[in-house]
């Protein structure tokens, strides 16, 4: 049996110095808009914007410079006022190479027109969805799916519970904590608004008790709004993974292959929250976030920085690294990626830049010694030893019987490998074959049909 409100599996992940126990006592501070800022057009799950602005164009802040491309695709807007002065192809923290429009600032930050909800109690589902697409709002938990997507319910579905994930079980990751802190009441009117608009009689509101300030703040905004509680959840890695945090809340089961609203949820970051109630209330895009800076930086800290600025930026205004940094991640330590330059922008996903030391370098693989741990470590009761047998192998379609596309990726089974396997890598890449292969093959299938 799993103790009170707990999940299958996870691990309790070690931090090093300037972890959460420093950062969560650092309040929220207003990072400088730099002479530049990079705003890639694909920040977000789905389609790229298109781009809505040209070289020369002066835009002002909020306005709308990316169109979102499709239905999973999400809006994109300039965070400073001032002149386009090229639309180019950058790299992101991903690696990947994007398009993107660079702004200079004119220092001016020029609002572009507000347009507020005149009756924000009474939108119905349809305007909450058109604002927050309008916003580009995604999810600022890490994931940066598009949130007027994630709030409509699938034909013939429909949400009974709204759970909010303010668990922020990474380590060093404080961003989210002091946003619980410090904007608490907005965050519970937020949630308030998507209740009435989308008709959700319950709001549980998910927070590891390693942060009783937040929990203590978000219940008392909570008492006036009828149905928000706030659940306070052991300390476990991963406890805001979507499928985790509904069962760790309600004990609810999301079946395999299914999503939180076959259960009658719906899963919505503490920093998603908070930029629905500013695009509802205030008319405000999505063109700023918190992000935490820590590890091996001589002034650690979380900052509130506009969409588009860079690492070094941030760094630079954290007084630099210690010379001990071996990498830079953006993200979390679990499932942050390695910065290949402090030059990338930062975006809507970032919510955090970790300056890590030898704990992160990369250590040889050796052979599996079959000790089990990585299958008690995985939430998803998968089996990751086979799972990463059958991918190096090539065996992609075992692969898939036995689950690795439900792999969440959170790499509690390479952290708990005494043998250092890579063993999320692994299923990283058999997934990333395995729907590559499907796509191909449905393209395939299309073009035959075509020609018929």
């Amino acid at each position: 049996m799993f103790g009170k409100k707990m999940f299958p599996g996870g691990v309790h992940p070690r931090e090093g110095v300037n972890g959460k126990a420093v950062n969560s006592g650092n309040p929220i501070r207003e990072l400088p808009a730099p002479k530049r800022v990079i705003i890639p057009l694909s920040q977000h799950i789905g389609a790229p914007a298109a781009a809505l602005v040209k070289k020369g164009d002066t835009v002002l802040m909020g306005q709308k410079i990316g169109e979102p491309c499709g239905f999973v695709s999400a809006a994109v807007h300039a965070s400073v006022s001032g002149k386009v002065v090229s639309i180019e192809n950058v790299l992101v923290a991903s690696g990947a190479s994007v398009p993107a429009v660079v702004i200079e600032n004119d220092f001016q930050d020029s609002w572009c027109a507000l347009s507020p909800s005149d009756h924000p109690e009474t939108l119905t589902a349809a305007e909450l969805q058109e604002i927050i697409r309008e916003a580009g709002i995604v999810g600022l938990g890490g994931a940066t799916f598009p949130t007027s997507v994630k709030l409509t319910a699938p034909e013939g579905k429909s949400f009974e519970m709204l759970i909010i994930n303010g668990a922020e079980c990474e380590p060093y990751l404080t961003a989210d904590h002091r946003l619980m802190l410090e904007k608490a009441a907005d965050i519970v009117d937020g949630i308030h608004l998507i209740m009435l608009a989308l008709d959700i009689p319950k709001a549980i509101i998910g927070v590891e008790n390693n942060k009783k300030d937040a929990i203590a703040v978000l219940k008392a905004a909570a008492e006036s709004v009828e149905g928000v509680t706030v659940c306070a959840l052991p300390v476990m890695y991963p406890q805001g993974g979507e499928k985790q945090l509904i069962y760790a809340t309600t004990r609810r089961k999301v079946p395999t292959g299914g999503l939180p609203v076959d259960v009658g949820c719906v899963v919505c970051n503490v920093g998603t929250i908070y930029a629905v109630q500013q695009a509802i209330r205030e008319g405000k895009p999505l063109i700023q976030r918190v992000v935490t800076m820590g590890g091996l930086v001589n002034n650690p800290g979380n900052f509130m920085f506009r969409i588009g600025t860079t690492v070094e930026s941030l760094i630079e205004a954290c007084g630099g690294l210690s010379p001990d940094v071996v990498k830079l991640i953006s993200g979390g330590p679990m499932m942050g990626a390695a910065l290949p330059d402090a030059a990338v922008p930062m975006t809507k996903g970032t919510s955090g830049i970790l300056a890590l030391g030898k704990e992160a370098a990369e250590m040889p693989e050796s052979p599996c010694i079959n000790c089990g741990r990585c299958v008690k470590a995985c939430p998803m009761r998968l089996v990751p030893t086979k799972l990463d047998l059958l991918v190096r192998g090539g065996n992609y379609e075992d692969a898939e019987k036995c689950g690795v596309l439900n792999c969440m990726e959170c790499g509690a089974c390479t952290f708990a490998c005494p043998a250092k396997r890579l063993l999320t890598q692994s299923c990283r890449t058999g997934k990333r074959i395995i729907n590559a292969n499907k796509k191909a093959a449905a393209q395939k299938a299309a073009a035959e049909a075509t020609k018929e």
